[in-house]
């Protein structure tokens, strides 16, 4: 999903947070991520993968040592000692191990086969620990009433996660976050980046005001903005 993300688009966010930020004394705060890893260890493990199963499966599939050598090994005379022999499949051998290493990490660093083949249960791995960072980085973990909540969305794993600090999560039920992820995905599903995050921000600004009410002394702790990380490999 390509971001394209004007000023106005940001301009919407930031309008929405401010708006929900006048009804409670909570902070809201919106990150977005074109991607958060590169994943370069993909190529490389399913190059190996490929390295050590493919060679085998080819000679358990019926090519012998002896074809090795006579595919790939020239001239041999007609009484080459067995040892020998052996020992020109095992150098082929390991040349096609490397062979198809090269050629596999080549294929899978194509950017959308190397996304394609990444693990799920990885990029979910990354996607919530680039939240935690946003969460703990920008201090939302340090506001006066302990109720930050960070909105994050990363657009090539099409994940998004809710992370709400121990003063709105402990008093709200856990439902209410699943109606805001659900919200902000809806949005991005759509190609509607700043839809998702305006009907996400409004749901958290209703869950705040509900048992976070503004104070009189009502200071704005975080910058009512979208924030765009770099995609990484790029900054």
């Amino acid at each position: 999903m390509p971001m394209r993300m004007t000023q106005a688009d940001q301009q919407r966010i930031a309008d929405a947070v401010a708006a929900a930020e006048a009804t409670t004394a909570g902070e809201i705060y919106c990150v977005l991520a074109p991607a958060v890893s590169d994943y370069r260890e993909t190529p490389l493990a399913w190059a190996a993968g490929a390295a050590l199963v493919l060679p085998a499966l080819a000679l358990l599939l019926g090519f012998e040592p002896q074809m090795l050598v006579g595919m790939f090994g020239g001239w041999t005379t007609g009484h080459a000692p067995t040892g020998q022999t052996i020992f020109t499949a095992l150098a082929i051998y390991v040349g096609l191990q490397a062979a198809v290493f090269v050629i596999a990490a080549l294929v899978v660093s194509i950017p959308p086969i190397r996304r394609a083949l990444t693990p799920a249960s990885l990029k979910a791995e990354r996607v919530h620990r680039a939240a935690m960072q946003q969460f703990l980085g920008h201090g939302l973990h340090a506001t006066r009433e302990r109720t930050g909540i960070l909105l994050f969305a990363s657009l090539a794993e099409h994940r998004a996660e809710v992370i709400a600090d121990e003063g709105i999560y402990s008093v709200s039920p856990n439902a209410v976050w699943d109606e805001v992820v659900s919200l902000l995905i809806a949005g991005l599903k759509r190609r509607d980046i700043p839809g998702g995050f305006e009907a996400a921000v409004k749901r958290c600004g209703e869950i705040l005001a509900e048992h976070v009410p503004p104070r009189a002394d009502n200071p704005n702790e975080l910058p009512d903005r979208l924030v765009i990380l770099p995609t990484p490999g790029r900054e």
